[in-house]
């Protein structure tokens, strides 16, 4: 993938950013998980394994790079950089105790790189030290990341999110019932685990959670052209 598409097009408009964790796949391995996400039009994931030995990881790593590789999607390493440029990820995401995102950048000038934020001195931070995109969050309460965090809230996240400039996601607790609840945040892309992994009809999943997108979108676009007018 050309620079381009790697480091915006899996960030801009509505969309779902799948964050796959093989333990909250209803007892499917993460790469049957993906090759759904795959055939629904997901087109930006991630790998996130925090119980599987370094090598676990990297063998589902090569397999998750030829599956996203042959559908044009996104493919994000969370933690480990090492695995990220072994199995030629487009990038690597990291939280705030990984490695540093300074450090990270100079060993990998090529991959996009996400971080994980709570709070906007750490988002700043991330800004001011070259990521690409933030993650904030968590927003709501979540049983999937043990961050010892407490859920930020919308107006803590939308306040975040309006001293930085990179794209950025939202994550923690987003359920299709809450879909509007965290876009008021102004986020656009939603990081999602058990609500797509865990879903008996993953296809079917995605498919109504684009059905949601595309009201966001419309509504948007309501918005900014009211905004116009009244200029």
């Amino acid at each position: 993938m050309d620079d381009f598409y790697r480091r915006v097009c899996g960030f801009s408009g509505f969309g779902l950013y799948a964050v796959i964790t093989e333990k909250f796949c209803a007892g499917r391995s993460s790469v049957e998980v993906l090759e759904k996400l795959a055939r629904a039009g997901v087109k930006l994931a991630q790998l996130r394994e925090k119980e599987k030995s370094k090598k676990e990881i990297y063998e589902t790593a090569i397999s998750f790079r030829e599956i996203t590789r042959a559908n044009r999607m996104l493919f994000i390493v969370n933690d480990h950089l090492d695995v990220a440029l072994a199995a030629r990820a487009d990038g690597v995401h990291l939280g705030q105790s990984d490695l540093p995102l300074a450090a990270a950048r100079r060993a990998s000038p090529d991959l996009i790189v996400g971080v994980s934020t709570h709070s906007v001195h750490e988002a700043l931070s991330a800004q001011d030290s070259g990521a690409d995109y933030v993650n904030i969050g968590p927003i709501f309460p979540t049983a999937t990341k043990e961050s010892g965090v407490a859920p930020l809230g919308v107006a803590a996240a939308k306040n975040i999110a309006s001293r930085i400039r990179i794209p950025f996601t939202v994550m923690g607790g987003i359920k299709e019932a809450n879909i509007s609840e965290a876009a008021s945040t102004g986020a656009k892309v939603f990081a999602m685990v058990t609500e797509i992994t865990a879903a008996a009809d993953i296809e079917g999943k995605v498919r109504s959670l684009s059905a949601a997108f595309n009201g966001l979108t419309r509504t948007s676009q309501i918005i900014s052209k009211n905004e116009h007018n009244l200029l």
